[in-house]
């Protein structure tokens, strides 16, 4: 039977994930093994730069936090050595997923989670193809800016018109003085 301090620190170590699992939005779930050492930093460099949380977990621990979160469905996924790619934006962990499963093959998306459901492989790949957070904003805020540009124009040729009869009137005055 393990001691209190071993069960305490499970514990501690399941609660850290339901944390985690809490606060993220969308969620990886990818097979771990054999991954080189510079190829393995590297990802979770640019990982933790698109804010992407990266752990490799043991299954038992995965399967406690699942069962506290409600997620089901991951019996067959939760063989083998397993890492979680989590993070609030819900298309992050599958874009670098998928783009490091092409680059190292020891890498194998098993499925996913999004809005506190499973989701399979081809979901998560589809998730990847979509455009992120910041891209989805940039959009809409270029789309915003068209119309305002195209007003600028138009209020800026209604002015060059005026200042042009406005000069016209003022050159015919100065002649009509003038003669």
């Amino acid at each position: 039977m393990a001691s209190e301090k071993i069960l305490e620190q499970k514990k501690q170590e399941v609660s850290e994930i339901v944390e985690i699992l809490k606060s993220s939005q969308g969620v990886v779930l990818s097979e771990y093994q054999g991954i080189q050492v510079d190829k393995d930093t590297q990802m979770r460099k640019e990982m933790r730069e698109a804010g992407v949380t990266y752990k490799v977990v043991k299954n038992a621990t995965l399967i406690h936090a699942f069962n506290q979160m409600g997620y089901k469905g991951f019996e067959e996924d939760l063989k083998g050595p397993n890492a979680i790619a989590c993070s609030q934006d819900p298309v992050a962990p599958s874009k670098l997923m998928s783009k490091y499963a092409k680059q190292i093959d020891k890498i194998k998306i098993k499925s996913g989670v999004l809005e506190g459901a499973r989701i399979d492989i081809d979901k998560v790949n589809q998730l990847a193809t979509l455009p992120s957070k910041e891209e989805l904003i940039a959009k809409v805020v270029s789309g915003f800016n068209a119309p305002l540009y195209g007003l600028v124009n138009v209020l800026n040729g209604n002015l060059r018109g005026l200042v042009v009869a406005l000069n016209a009137i003022v050159e015919k005055r100065q002649e009509a003085d003038a003669s």
